[in-house]
């Protein structure tokens, strides 16, 4: 039986420290107060960030095996630590632990991506003699780490999405200072506690839970050359405007569509849509949120989701039975019954679900939105999705791309033409062919357009944006 122990350290420069126990985080089935970490303060903060400053140096003096050799001691522990993992993630962000376990296997597959791709690194000859002044010069370039970065990750996906900073971070040679979600630090300083096993710099990474009112260092601090950010857009945005001159990457949500044609096989896009609305409770910045259904299978299609959303299990998150858990915390939950609820003022209709208690909000599906409420302008960020009836596959895109996001959609059609047509005109970051926008592998490159951010993730492309081009010009005549 796994059981989390009462207090946690952060980790300043490589090492564990207790400063204090101020920060509580909850069970968010229970509400109850699971354990207590340390929370870094403005002075801890700084000085995690002179330590990845006078890191940068010897990180990059690295050999590609010696941090290969890091993050594979990374993926053996997180093998070896499966369990707790899985359990800790289960208890501090209510995520069943089915899919608990699921995040803890993409965990570490993204450290095992990063390992290959650390030995990787390649540049380019380049021919420079393209007329007769360049005669006899040639170029190489070469990519070299940017320098100390700093890293926020979200509640949601609190192991993946941390590991997708902190993996390429290490790839490339980058020290950083990372800041998880208040809300779910654990899995951060577990793998903290990994790494302090390891033989990286002093200064290579800490990590340091805080409150967003008290990090204004993790943005604002121009000794910090990358700030990656994952989260809400109007947080994301914000932190850029105060980032300065250093360069930021961006992966901020939206409202994710799929797309059933008339051609669809609709017991299959049954089980996938209802997997990408209702997943996690519907905390995935790419969880399904417009289902667009063709007039030709609109009603049986509109029957067949609410009949098995009817029969979705809800409750205690460590219950292997359970699909629906907690929302993150019951304001999140008050907010998206009052966005419902909006809706159905406006004259939605309710197919199913919109009963909420404290932080349990029900799998919840509406047809008849009015364009201009929040639940089709905004990010649901919970488990509702609507319907939405077309009649011509162009009408379909036009829709998706009324959107202020634009991070993945999916489309359930066999048909080759209008498969290459979405990829050409979809406003997207990501088009998903039969399957859910929710869908996402771990090294391909994920990220979005608009309001939904900017850059991409995956491994190899975070790598790419924490590094720079390095050119060298030799004259040889």
């Amino acid at each position: 039986m796994v059981k989390l122990k009462d207090v946690y350290p952060l980790y300043l420069n490589n090492k564990a420290e207790q400063p204090n126990t101020d920060l509580e985080v909850t069970d968010k089935f229970t509400g109850e107060v699971a354990f207590r970490c340390a929370q870094a303060d403005a002075k801890t903060i700084d000085a995690g960030i002179q330590g990845a400053v006078e890191a940068a140096e010897p990180m990059a003096r690295m050999a590609s095996y010696e941090r290969q050799a890091v993050l594979q001691h990374c993926v053996d522990r997180f093998k070896k630590r499966f369990d707790e993992l899985a359990y800790a993630l289960c208890v501090e962000a209510g995520k069943p632990i089915k899919d608990s376990e699921g995040e803890v296997t993409r965990l570490i597959d993204t450290f095992r991506i990063a390992a290959e791709e650390s030995v990787r690194m390649t540049g380019e000859v380049q021919p420079l003699d393209i007329s007769p002044r360049a005669k006899g010069y040639q170029g190489i370039w070469k990519r070299v780490p940017i320098g100390p970065c700093s890293l926020i990750s979200p509640f949601n996906f609190p192991l993946n999405l941390a590991a997708h900073k902190i993996a390429p971070a290490i790839a490339v040679g980058c020290p950083f200072v990372m800041k998880p979600a208040s809300r779910t630090p654990l899995g951060a300083l577990i793998m903290g506690e990994v790494l302090a096993e390891t033989d990286l710099p002093k200064g290579a990474f800490s990590i340091l839970p805080a409150h967003r009112e008290g990090a204004d260092l993790f943005t604002e601090d121009e000794r910090l050359k990358l700030l990656s950010f994952t989260g809400s857009p109007g947080v994301g945005w914000d932190l850029k405007a105060k980032a300065g001159k250093k360069k930021v990457v961006l992966e901020l949500g939206g409202n994710a569509a799929v797309i059933i044609d008339r051609d669809a096989d609709l017991a299959d896009a049954l089980e996938r849509t209802i997997f990408g609305a209702f997943y996690q409770s519907g905390q995935s910045c790419i969880g399904v949120q417009r289902i667009l259904i063709h007039a030709d299978v609109y009603d049986r299609f509109r029957d067949m989701l609410v009949a098995k959303t009817k029969t979705l299990v809800a409750g205690d998150p460590k219950d292997r039975n359970v699909f629906i858990g907690p929302m993150i915390s019951e304001g999140e939950a008050k907010r998206l019954d009052s966005w419902i609820q909006e809706a159905v003022g406006k004259g939605a209709t309710l197919l199913c679900g919109g009963k909420r208690e404290g932080a349990m909000l029900e799998a919840t599906l509406l047809e008849n939105v009015d364009p201009a409420t929040k639940i089709n302008v905004e990010e649901a960020f919970g488990p509702v999705a609507f319907l939405i009836k077309f009649s011509s596959f162009d009408e379909a895109l036009d829709i998706v791309n009324d959107s202020k996001f634009g991070l993945q959609a999916g489309i359930f059609t066999r048909d080759l033409f209008q498969m290459f047509d979405a990829w050409d005109r979809l406003d997207v970051g990501g088009v998903v062919i039969n399957d859910v926008p929710s869908y996402r592998v771990d090294n391909m490159p994920y990220g979005g357009v608009k309001d939904s951010g900017l850059g991409r993730e995956g491994v190899r492309f975070a790598m790419e944006d924490m590094t720079e081009i390095r050119n060298l010009v030799i004259r040889r005549t």
